[in-house]
C-alpha cells in the first residue's frame, strides 16, 4: 500500500474535539474501490473522503465519500471539511470559495470571513410519506410524540432521509432505534437514514434540536449531518414550520452522544423552487500518513 496523508477534522464544530469527526485521506489516483472501503471502516468515523487529484478538473477537485460501510453519492460534513483541507493544505491561494466534483455532481463550498463556510445544496426533492404508527416503534416513540401538523416524508438534496417532526425536547432524548424494525422499514423506502427533528434546542440561542439514525450505512446516530439538514431545510420551508417562505436558523445535534455540533441553515423557496445552503465551521484537530 502506498503513503498517504491524512487528516483528522472535527466539522460543524464551534470548537476543537466536537462536532462531527472526518478523516480526509490526500490519495490521487492510486487507491483503488476496495482499499478506500478498508480505510473508512479502519478510521470509522460517519465517513472518509479521499481527494483523487489536487490539480481542479472543470473548475472542480475529484473527491470519493464512503461510510463505514458503503460509497455515498454526497454527505454535508465531508463536503465542508475537504474544502476546508483543500483550502488549507493544497491550495492556500483559495479565498472565496472550492468547488468539490462529487457523485451527485458538483458542489460549492464558499468561506465567510466569521469562519462560516457555506454549501450551496441542491433543489430539494420530496419523496413518500409515512404514518406515525409506522415510525414509532421504529424509534422507540409513541403516537403521540410525533407532531402530528407536519408530515414524515422523505427528502433528499443528494442523499436521501426520512424527516419526523416530533413535539418536544424530552421525545427526542428519549429516542432508542429498534435495529429490527429500522432494517424492516428500509426495505420498501427511497431513504434511508432517518432524522428526527424538535423546536426545542437543549442551547437557547438555537431553533431547532435534531438527531440523525443511519444503521445501514453503520452510523448507529451521527453527531452531525449536512445532508441530512439540508433535506430538513428544505422540508421546513415547504411546509411552513416556521409560518414562511425563507428561514435562517441554527440546527443543534450530538447532544445525546457528546459530541455537541452546530449547523446553520438557510433556505428560501421562491418562483416555486427551494433553495438550500447549509454551513458551519470547520477544525483540524490532526494529521498523519497511512503506511
Amino acid at each position: 500500500m502506498s503513503r498517504w496523508p491524512f487528516y483528522i477534522v472535527d466539522v460543524f464544530a464551534e470548537r476543537k474535539y466536537a462536532g462531527n469527526q472526518l478523516a480526509v485521506v490526500r490519495s490521487g489516483q492510486s487507491i483503488s474501490d476496495t482499499e478506500m472501503q478498508w480505510i473508512a471502516r479502519e478510521m470509522n468515523f460517519s465517513e472518509t473522503t479521499f481527494i483523487m487529484a489536487e490539480t481542479p478538473r472543470d473548475g472542480g477537485y475529484d473527491v470519493r465519500i464512503f461510510t463505514p460501510g458503503e460509497e455515498v453519492p454526497f454527505a454535508g460534513h465531508p463536503t465542508l471539511g475537504t474544502a476546508h483541507i483543500i483550502r488549507n493544505e493544497i491550495a492556500p491561494d483559495i479565498t472565496g470559495k472550492v468547488i468539490l466534483n462529487l457523485k451527485i455532481g458538483q458542489i460549492q463550498v464558499t468561506f465567510n470571513n466569521d469562519g462560516i463556510a457555506w454549501m450551496k445544496q441542491i433543489e430539494p426533492t420530496f419523496g413518500k410519506q409515512f404514518s406515525a404508527e409506522m415510525l414509532a416503534p421504529v424509534l422507540g416513540l409513541e403516537v403521540n410524540d410525533m407532531d402530528p401538523r407536519f408530515p414524515i416524508e422523505e427528502v433528499t438534496t443528494g442523499l436521501p432521509h426520512i424527516i419526523v417532526p416530533l413535539k418536544k425536547l424530552e421525545s427526542l432524548k428519549r429516542a432508542r432505534v429498534n435495529r429490527e424494525r429500522y432494517f424492516e422499514l428500509i426495505k420498501n423506502t427511497w431513504a434511508k437514514p432517518v432524522m428526527i427533528f424538535c423546536p426545542e434546542p437543549h442551547e437557547k440561542q438555537n431553533d431547532v434540536s435534531v438527531r440523525m439514525f443511519a444503521d445501514v450505512f453503520g452510523i448507529p446516530e451521527d453527531p452531525a449531518t449536512g445532508s441530512g439538514n439540508g433535506c430538513l431545510a428544505g422540508y421546513l420551508v415547504k411546509h411552513r414550520y416556521f409560518g414562511k417562505t425563507e428561514i435562517d436558523i441554527r440546527s443543534e445535534q450530538g447532544y445525546e452522544i457528546g459530541r455537541p455540533s452546530l449547523l446553520y441553515l438557510r433556505a428560501a423557496e421562491r418562483s416555486g423552487r427551494i433553495n438550500v445552503e447549509v454551513g458551519g465551521k470547520s477544525v483540524t484537530v490532526a494529521k498523519g500518513e497511512l503506511l
